[in-house]
């Protein structure tokens, strides 16, 4: 019984790398998470598989919880990488806020902080 368990287990073990890879994950991304920039023309992030830009969201949230959408350019990067143009933004504290859909079909978010000083 216990060897069955065990086999049981390490079949599990194998099988769940395989499925956790197919959802998107960020590989990069400008401003990165926790750091601090002088001025932001542009927001980009890239994943680790292609994503449908159509159906992808980003969003910046300022220090009183105004959130600004921003507008994805289609256009730009390639199929793993989001574009979008970032609006005047003065010193201060913000997150970024990412919700994309996955080319194995699911949506996956994500938010990191990041500084605009002077």
């Amino acid at each position: 019984m216990r060897r069955r368990l065990a086999g049981l287990a390490g079949v599990l073990l194998l099988a769940l790398p395989t499925a956790a890879a197919a959802h998107s994950l960020l590989l990069e991304s400008h401003p990165a998470p926790g750091s601090t920039v002088r001025a932001l023309a542009r927001v980009t992030l890239r994943f680790n598989n292609r994503i449908e830009k159509r159906l992808s969201r980003v969003v910046i949230v300022d220090a009183r919880r105004v959130r600004h959408e921003l507008s994805v350019v289609a256009a730009e990067g390639g199929l793993d990488t989001l574009a979008v143009l970032a609006p005047p933004l003065g010193p201060g504290k913000y997150d970024l806020e990412w919700r994309v859909l996955s080319a194995d079909g699911h949506v996956v978010n994500g938010r990191y902080p990041f500084q605009v000083v002077r």
